[in-house]
């Protein structure tokens, strides 16, 4: 199968390659690369334990333009996942174990192709994540959003990087916090994140600035007395996930001349008790033409799961075919391994 050759039309001002030249030969020269790293705990390769979570990126087209964004996604994207494409998935997770679809994006309830994936999938039995960010659940066209996705027992991991307006609007645009707590009281008006509820509500956590997440659970208290008291809105989990030195988010860092430093912190902060916990070792990402990738920072890197010279669709994707199979990486590694470590579903330790 031919790799399809994708014009950019983002703000980015780095190629994919670019991107893993710049991760891998400007880094701190006395801090080893995230493969010595391993290795210095007796890890010379990482490799998936069980395939649990089947992660799609279904395009780049978002409501939004955060400045943290790994995706580069924005209002002006057009990258989007075709209903052959979305079929392919549903067809994958008819053939396997795979006990979870996770759909992101861009902003993912804006492709097209997202009802069915979710009615499919729940047909199936599989469980569904809806990665939200909250304002498309108020936006012309996707009100009626909340009670579908209350409907098919949907979880809702959705963004909100701080409950301080200041802070919120600052990483992801003017007037994003108080349309995000409207949308937050849609969903627990329906049900979602109350008691004796089914509906999960999880919220982001993501740093402004060069800093780390702080400990998670610690955080996450804060969180919700926070917008309790202020808002009187509820939400089941807090989870923390660092601020990944890829597309616009290393844009922004090579633009104010903070990359060496933000890397180097990421290094120095190193934990190997995250290692045995890492998402790519149970999760795999899809991208929006259906090849597939060990997590959705490979996608944007383009380091795609590969046999021989050719890249591996979804449409050709078995069980036996991720058997012993080694996961790609880099130097953005080190994103997941900082502190308490960071994945898609929150710390590691």
């Amino acid at each position: 199968m031919k790799l399809q050759t994708l014009q950019k039309t983002g703000n980015a001002i780095a190629s994919p390659i670019e991107q893993l030249h710049i991760l891998q030969d400007r880094r701190p020269s006395h801090l080893a690369p995230f493969s010595d790293r391993l290795a210095e705990h007796g890890v010379l390769q990482l490799y998936r334990k069980q395939l649990t979570t089947l992660q799609i990126n279904v395009g780049k087209v978002c409501n939004q333009t955060c400045t943290h964004c790994h995706v580069d996604a924005g209002p002006d994207r057009r990258e989007s996942m075709t209903y052959e494409t979305a079929r392919q998935v549903i067809d994958f997770l008819a053939r396997s174990e795979v006990k979870t679809l996770d759909i992101t994006g861009g902003a993912p309830e804006m492709n097209p192709q997202f009802q069915m994936l979710v009615r499919e999938a729940r047909k199936l039995d599989k469980q569904v994540i809806d990665r939200c960010n909250l304002t498309i659940l108020l936006a012309n066209g996707f009100t009626h959003l909340p009670e579908y996705l209350a409907e098919h027992q949907v979880s809702v991991v959705a963004s909100l990087p701080c409950y301080l307006e200041e802070n919120c609007d600052a990483q992801r645009g003017s007037g994003v916090f108080v349309k995000s707590i409207e949308a937050i009281r849609r969903l627990n008006a329906i049900g979602y994140a109350q008691p004796n509820s089914n509906l999960q509500l999880d919220l982001v956590y993501n740093p402004t600035g060069l800093g780390l997440p702080p400990e998670q659970e610690t955080l996450e208290a804060s969180y919700k007395s926070e917008l309790d008291s202020r808002f009187g809105i509820q939400f089941n989990n807090l989870l923390t996930i660092t601020n990944m030195p890829v597309s616009r988010f290393l844009d922004d860092l090579l633009r104010r001349g903070k990359y060496e430093e933000y890397l180097g912190k990421l290094m120095q902060s190193f934990n190997p008790r995250t290692i045995d916990n890492l998402m790519c070792r149970s999760l795999l990402s899809v991208d929006w033409n259906g090849f597939i990738y060990d997590c959705d920072f490979n996608q944007m890197l383009d380091l795609a799961v590969s046999e021989g010279e050719e890249r591996v669709h979804i449409s050709q994707l078995t069980d036996d075919l991720l058997a012993d199979r080694a996961i790609r990486t880099a130097n953005h590694c080190y994103g997941c391994t900082a502190g308490c470590g960071s994945s898609c579903g929150g710390s590691l330790v």
